[in-house]
């Protein structure tokens, strides 16, 4: 048997984890060869200390096969890794919003001259303006919080011209018909996804124009049938938050977020991981697919070379983490980035908690969303669209192979 040790399949490397030039990123491959036979690596012959090996490796492509190989009385053993070179790659973040309808609804019933009149898209100009920040709103078709049912085809669009002037920094993508039920789409089929999709992308065209839509990178709950992962990487996606598949959410439960729930010991609970947590290693090993968590933990983002599609996980939540614990997590955030190399990172919260209407109203909410845009931006991240290019780099895209 033989195994590469040093690179999982999927990593994404910068300048951080090789030696970059114009043309390629050289990296040291390892592993070990359990037969201790000599290895070649690419077809080379590996440097051999036992039966480890290591050998030098050029990326000269965005996405490059590097394969170990050993030849043994009983055949020839290989193993093969796809990984991705993040070529000319910066620190850079990326943020979304969860769950509009709100500001939608008001807008639509309000109809003030401008829409960035409108305390909360003002609220959001103002970070960008400070921060330069770049935003997804992610958005509901139907508001479920309110008596008349606004669907967001009531939404007009004598503000289309404010919205395309600021689609530079703005984005607005579909997440759902609406906000329950809780994972909408971890049954449904490619059809009934479609349909959603389409109701809110034709929408938002309307009345932001075609420049301010963009593909989601997260769906209501982030859980999705097979079906509609599909549709959505069809249509455009390119990354998505944590995975697809079915998984433990955490957060408020349905029947605190309908009444009102005790914010602070569901802040609490989600700062000790305790909401997302299962209690035993049998349990973590039943529910998990522990080496990808893990491994999505410590390095945030990976390659699927099955699906051409990449994982990337966030960092602070902004309703889930008090406004004073925000410089503490950022500063354990900072370490991972230091230590590991990390350039693309990823915040998030939910347009809902903004609103003194909402149950489980945060008064400091908007003031959470600037801090957290306020410290990347202090410590050198340019703002980015994840779906853009590599995790919001270009440079593929720019200098193509």
């Amino acid at each position: 048997m033989i195994e590469i040790t040093s690179h999982r399949q999927g990593a994404i490397l910068n300048r951080h984890h090789g030696t970059e030039s114009a043309k390629s990123l050289k990296i040291t491959v390892q592993g070990i060869s359990e037969s201790g036979h000599p290895v070649k690596v690419n077809g080379v012959p590996a440097q051999m200390d036992g039966r480890n090996f290591s050998a030098e490796v050029e990326l000269t492509k965005k996405v490059n096969p590097v394969t170990a190989s050993v030849m043994t009385p009983y055949g020839i053993y290989s193993q093969e890794l796809e990984l991705v070179w993040d070529k000319q790659s910066f620190r850079r973040f990326n943020c979304f919003i969860d769950d509009h309808s709100f500001v939608f609804t008001e807008l639509t019933r309000q109809r003030p001259k401008h829409a960035f009149n409108h305390f909360y898209l003002a609220g959001l100009k103002k970070i960008h303006e400070e921060t330069g920040f770049k935003l997804t709103l992610n958005t509901f078709y139907r508001n479920d919080h309110d008596k008349n049912g606004f669907l967001l085809k009531e939404m007009p669009d004598i503000w289309k011209s404010e919205f395309e002037e600021n689609s530079d920094w703005l984005k607005i993508s579909f997440h759902s018909y609406s906000e329950f039920p809780d994972r909408p789409y971890l049954e449904s089929t490619a059809e009934e996804f479609g349909h959603d999709y389409d109701l809110v992308k034709n929408e938002i065209i309307r009345f932001a124009g075609e420049n301010t839509f963009i593909p989601p990178i997260v769906l209501h709950w982030g859980n999705i049938h097979p079906a509609a992962a599909a549709e959505l990487i069809r249509r455009g996606s390119r990354c998505y938050s944590k995975g697809f598949r079915p998984r433990v959410m955490g957060g408020p439960s349905l029947a605190e977020r309908q009444k009102g729930g005790d914010m602070a010991k569901v802040q609490n609970r989600s700062l000790s991981g305790e909401d997302k947590q299962a209690p035993t290693d049998g349990l973590k090993m039943h529910y998990g697919f522990q080496e990808e968590t893990e491994y999505q933990e410590k390095y945030h983002a990976f390659y699927d070379p099955s699906l051409d599609f990449l994982f990337y996980r966030g960092t602070i939540c902004c309703n889930l983490v008090p406004l004073a614990e925000i410089p503490k997590r950022f500063e354990a955030i900072m370490k991972d980035v230091e230590a590991r190399g990390i350039d693309a990172l990823s915040f998030a919260s939910h347009e809902q908690y903004t609103f003194p209407s909402y149950p489980n109203y945060l008064p400091d909410h908007m003031e959470r969303i600037a801090l957290t845009a306020r410290l990347y931006a202090e410590n050198d991240f340019k703002p980015v669209f994840f779906n853009d290019g590599l995790l919001g780099n270009m440079s593929w895209e720019n200098q193509p192979e």
